[in-house]
């Protein structure tokens, strides 16, 4: 349970928050919730159960608004994840790892390491470029979330893909 970089930390909150969309349920199950954090880089072990499943998942519901929210919502969001999860910053090398920042306690269960390093990168990322580059995807039939820490380059769509399906049928609402 470590921080490698503060992109590998929005990657992540993102990537969370989109295991539930208007696709399926992607956290099923304590397995899948295992193969999400080993797919971000978490080192084994990786053994989370049902009650880090149900936590990891409310969590989750937790950050959500943080990319629908104005700079003020959000920041409360993130602030309150932070005074309940975070703790003062420490170097540690458990378990044979390199050295490596930790925010959460050093016995932290899943849903509480997710809570605090979510919050952080979160946090560290709209410090950096401000909450009005998180955001909804705006196709209609998506409600996936991203950051977009490119300046001048407004984003409104989490892929290219959803951008080119809403452009196709805009035009082909307007050219019946």
């Amino acid at each position: 349970m470590e921080i490698q970089s503060p992109d590998r930390l929005v990657r992540l909150a993102v990537d969370l928050v989109n295991t539930r969309t208007l696709d399926p349920e992607q956290l099923v199950s304590p397995g899948s919730l295992r193969a999400f954090l080993l797919e971000h880089g978490e080192p084994e072990p990786v053994e989370p159960d049902e009650d880090d499943l149900v936590a990891v998942r409310a969590v989750r519901e937790r950050l959500r608004p943080v990319f629908h929210a104005d700079g003020g919502v959000a920041a409360g969001v993130l602030n309150g994840l932070l005074a309940e999860y975070a703790v003062k910053p420490y170097l540690s090398d458990h378990d044979g790892a390199p050295w490596h920042l930790q925010v959460a306690e050093p016995d932290a269960s899943w849903g509480e390491w997710l809570a605090a390093t979510t919050a952080l990168g979160l946090a560290t990322f709209a410090a950096g470029h401000g909450f009005e580059a998180l955001g909804v995807c705006a196709a209609a039939d998506c409600e996936r979330v991203f950051a977009n820490p490119a300046e001048h380059r407004p984003r409104r769509f989490c892929t290219p893909r959803c951008a080119t399906r809403t452009r196709v049928t805009a035009h082909r609402a307007r050219n019946p």
